[in-house]
């Protein structure tokens, strides 16, 4: 039986963090600018080490959580079906809640973007966990 496994909450952390800042920057940024320079309310700079912070807990959260999830060896459906269920789980909130509370410029292109990119991102990451555990007999055990 393989024991709780520190490095690879440390490593699926960080790759949680790339993929976040990979994915969401991205769309901020560059493919969806125009959808949220529109939201009046957001922040005309950011500030980057709160969204870090949420990063590096989010991610060592949910690193700590596939090998509950996976129950067994883990591959890529499993890393796919972890990444949307969290995805599903996190991004009802920005993709439905924001708009039901802020003003935004059209619900149903907010309810898309946000929805879309967070799916892409969870999945990505679900992905990268699957790999990150990839050849491990029993990634589960850590919590027996």
């Amino acid at each position: 039986m393989k024991t709780f496994q520190p490095f690879k909450i440390v490593l699926g952390t960080l790759g949680y963090v790339v993929v976040t800042f990979a994915t969401q920057g991205t769309s901020h940024f560059a493919i969806n600018r125009e959808h949220y320079a529109a939201v009046t309310s957001l922040r005309a700079t950011p500030i980057f080490s709160l969204g870090i912070a949420s990063m590096l807990i989010q991610g060592a959260i949910l690193s700590y959580l596939y090998p509950i999830f996976c129950r067994g060896a883990s591959s890529w459906s499993k890393g796919v079906g972890y990444g949307f269920l969290i995805g599903t789980f996190f991004v009802s909130y920005p993709a439905l809640a924001e708009p039901g509370k802020y003003t935004v410029p059209s619900i149903p292109s907010w309810i898309a973007v946000e929805g879309i990119v967070g799916i892409v991102q969870f999945v990505l990451f679900g992905v990268f966990i699957a790999a990150l555990h990839r050849g491990s007999e029993e990634v589960r055990s850590h919590v027996e």
